[in-house]
């Protein structure tokens, strides 16, 4: 590899042939949206009626989100993936100078003890979801740059780790436990599939760990969580009572569900239940089938979404593949951490799911992120000939 093609992605510059981009992750996309909307319209109506006198509130500003994350997509599908491997700097630059305003008291706006949220007008900004998307195209570009010097020794991995570190302590401030989690697991993943040794990344993982379990001990509310995770009914109408709210929808849905609109718990039995736990509702309405559907419609986006960065991979678009694994594997975490929680199998984190959940920020930034891949699919599909970077 030549000392160009070792800093700068490569990609065959060439006139657009009009070709459709990946027409399966669109259509597993889609699918997920329109349950997004469904499931959103559903569990928030109660709420929705009791708070703004108006049941279909969370739906109309759903949509909103929901046209302005597909203008944001379509646009950002016209921007070639070589901008973002020369901007993935100045966007975590960016997405740090909002992380830091969002603790600025009277700047960042506090809901349930949590400073994570920037008003704008009559909707809000949440830093952390840019944060996260910021540092996967980030990552990409460095794993581009500095892939042999990360697979040799320990200077290689310090670098990175060092700015997950600045980026996380600025989330712990908010504090935002769960959006932490979820980077350092993405970059954890981007580096091992860079080529990172395992006893590195082994050690990395252990020494994350144990750090992880101190900041739990030295928050009550975080530790007061795991205890509710591993006994709810200790205490039924305190700390496990969102958890058992959600297992009971969970036992409501059976097979079948009791169909779209019926679910009881909704109905200021599960807090946020248009937000962390519209699985649990999804899942009483529609029953197993329907969230077997819904796991399956996920896994299926996520596996695409690897193959699509494993086909560039050995094309040697080492950026395009680094940036659609992190894609991939951000998803996956979140998905995962939030149907986890929803049926009891991990302690109670504020994250939402991919697509799904109602919040204007992390539905943008999913089909900002959906369509760098959809944009790394089409410049594969690009006629070979011409310059190449």
């Amino acid at each position: 590899m030549t000392a160009a093609a070792a800093t700068t992605p490569r990609a065959t510059v060439a006139a657009d042939t009009g070709r459709f981009p990946d027409l399966m992750l669109m259509a597993i996309a889609v699918a997920l949206l329109l349950i997004g909307l469904i499931a959103i319209s559903s569990a928030s109506v109660g709420y929705a009626e009791a708070s703004y006198n108006n049941m279909w509130h969370h739906s109309i500003r759903h949509l909103i989100y929901l046209a302005l994350a597909l203008i944001s997509g379509f646009i950002c599908y016209q921007v070639p993936v070589e901008f973002w491997y020369r901007s993935g700097w100045l966007l975590l630059l960016l997405s740090s100078l909002l992380l830091i305003l969002v603790l600025i008291p009277g700047v960042g706006r506090n809901v349930n003890g949590s400073q994570r949220w920037l008003a704008l007008g009559s909707m809000t900004l949440q830093p952390s979801e840019l944060a996260k998307a910021a540092m996967i195209v980030y990552l990409s570009g460095y794993l581009l740059r500095q892939g042999k010097t990360l697979q040799e020794s320990w200077q290689g991995i310090l670098r990175p780790l060092m700015i997950l570190g600045l980026v996380a302590v600025l989330l712990l401030a908010e504090p935002d436990f769960g959006a932490v989690v979820i980077m350092f697991a993405t970059a954890f993943g981007m580096l091992f599939l860079a080529g990172m040794r395992l006893t590195h990344l082994s050690l990395i993982i252990l020494a994350t760990g144990a750090l992880g379990a101190l900041l739990i001990q030295a928050a009550p509310y975080r530790l007061q969580r795991l205890i509710a995770y591993t006994d709810p009914w200790a205490d039924p109408f305190g700390s496990g009572f969102q958890l058992i709210q959600s297992l009971i929808a969970f036992g409501r849905g059976e097979w079948f569900g009791v169909g779209l609109g019926n679910s009881v718990q909704k109905l200021f039995y599960l807090p946020e239940a248009h937000t962390d736990f519209v699985f649990s509702i999804w899942a009483e309405e529609t029953g197993f089938v329907g969230a077997f559907v819904l796991i399956s419609l996920f896994l299926a986006l996520v596996l695409r979404i690897f193959y699509l960065g494993r086909q560039a991979q050995k094309d040697g678009q080492l950026f395009s593949a680094y940036l659609c694994f992190g894609v991939a594997l951000m998803f996956s975490g979140q998905a995962f951490v939030n149907m986890g929680v929803s049926a009891g199998l991990l302690p109670t984190k504020g994250l939402t799911l991919p697509l799904i959940s109602y919040g204007g920020t992390s539905l943008i930034t999913a089909c900002v992120l959906l369509s760098m891949v959809l944009r790394v699919a089409h410049e594969r599909n690009q006629p070979k000939g011409g310059r190449k970077r």
